[in-house]
């Protein structure tokens, strides 16, 4: 059973800095991509990051040069480090992986970031 447990969310002022964590248990065969999403308030969910099996990662606009996704396979966690934070980075944001060999997605249950003076 494939399992995904976010942590490292909190208050941080603007300009400020958090790195999240995502711990995966279970196995996910290749070919898959391993994302992070958020959903402010009153907002839909959007794809914030995201990097595949063959090490490619992309970045939502507004995001880019500020935040950092990556992954220590050692220990099965993907990691959001996130720069130069702003207000409108808050939103609870998500792991999820996506495995397209088999057609398997899991979420997990997110971490609330809150970027405020």
């Amino acid at each position: 059973q494939v399992q995904l447990v976010e942590s490292g969310g909190g208050l941080v002022q603007p300009g400020g800095s958090l790195k999240l964590s995502c711990r995966i248990s279970g196995y996910i065969m290749k070919p898959y991509a391993m994302n992070w999403y958020r959903q402010a308030p009153g907002k839909q969910r959007e794809l914030v990051a995201s990097l595949t099996s063959g090490g490619f990662a992309n970045y939502l606009e507004s995001v880019k040069g500020r935040f950092t996704i990556s992954e220590d396979g050692v220990n099965d966690t993907v990691f959001l480090e996130m720069n130069s934070l702003k207000p409108e980075d808050t939103a609870v944001y998500s792991c999820n992986v996506r495995g397209v060999a088999q057609n398997e997605e899991y979420w997990g249950r997110g971490t609330r970031v809150t970027v405020s003076s």
